[in-house]
């Protein structure tokens, strides 16, 4: 896979730099040389973002703090600063890791080839959840609550997935509206109330419990209740009536304590 690096500074010789050295590696690269600009090359969903703090227009932190609203992948401060409030603040703005001017290249190259794969561990580990009464599976978009398999819209099955990804943590609704709609879509984010009303009314059709928070002035959060990741069962077991998973799961029981004893 040929990952996609955004590079933003405004020095533009260690532009050229950055920008022959991952092209060598294989790297797709995109570059912006001041933060109104990056604001722009984001729509271009980078798999990572190389972003200098001391640049024109607009400074790295407080692009951090815009785009970090818009983005999932990570970011990594890459700048001549080196006082600790600046390090501080640029993590707490919402960045991911932070080097150093001057810097190794192989060493950046290992804070970036590091970022990605544990991103990519993270999405690998949420391919499919299982929640209290719901199990929702991210590969096959399937959400089932009792063993019922549940209908959703489009876009109320992205509300579902991208907050039942990050258990537990707030967004607003114009985050959610920006996900799920399009950065570029215009509309009301008014719409997402609407939205989580639906989807609340269905899974209240099967379930008590209250998966999607409010948060009053704020937005909305998926319940953080555990969710357990659950190999090698597949996702059929769990849209059958409640007595018959049971008996499946005690028959794959048995089987794996026939197969040990044999052993």
């Amino acid at each position: 896979m040929k990952y996609k690096i955004l590079v933003v500074d405004d020095d533009k010789e260690l532009v050229k730099m950055l920008c022959s050295y991952f092209n060598m590696k294989q790297y797709e690269t995109i570059t912006a040389t001041d933060g109104m600009e990056a604001l722009n090359k984001i729509k271009m969903k980078p798999d990572i973002i190389l972003l200098d703090i001391n640049m024109p227009r607009m400074d790295g932190i407080e692009v951090c703090r815009l785009i970090r609203s818009k983005v999932l992948c990570p970011i990594l401060f890459l700048t001549a600063r080196v006082d600790e409030d600046d390090k501080i603040n640029g993590l707490l703005s919402g960045g991911d890791d932070y080097i150093t001017k001057p810097f190794s290249l192989r060493e950046l190259e290992a804070r970036i080839v590091t970022n990605i794969k544990r991103e990519e561990r993270h999405q690998q580990k949420t391919e499919y959840r299982f929640m209290d009464e719901m199990l929702i599976d991210y590969s096959e978009k399937i959400v089932a609550i009792a063993g019922h398999r549940m209908e959703f819209t489009k876009i109320e099955y992205q509300i579902i997935e991208f907050l039942s990804m990050h258990p537990g943590q707030v967004f607003d609704k114009e985050r959610i509206y920006a996900q799920v709609c399009g950065y570029d879509t215009e509309g009301d984010s008014r719409t997402i109330t609407e939205l989580v009303r639906r989807i609340r009314k269905k899974i209240a059709d099967y379930s008590e419990k209250e998966y999607i928070e409010t948060v009053w002035g704020i937005g909305y959060r998926w319940k953080n209740s555990r969710p357990q990741r659950i190999p090698g069962i597949p996702v059929c077991l769990f849209l059958f009536e409640k007595k018959t998973k049971d008996i499946l799961k005690a028959a794959v029981a048995m089987t794996v304590s026939i197969c040990t004893y044999r052993r």
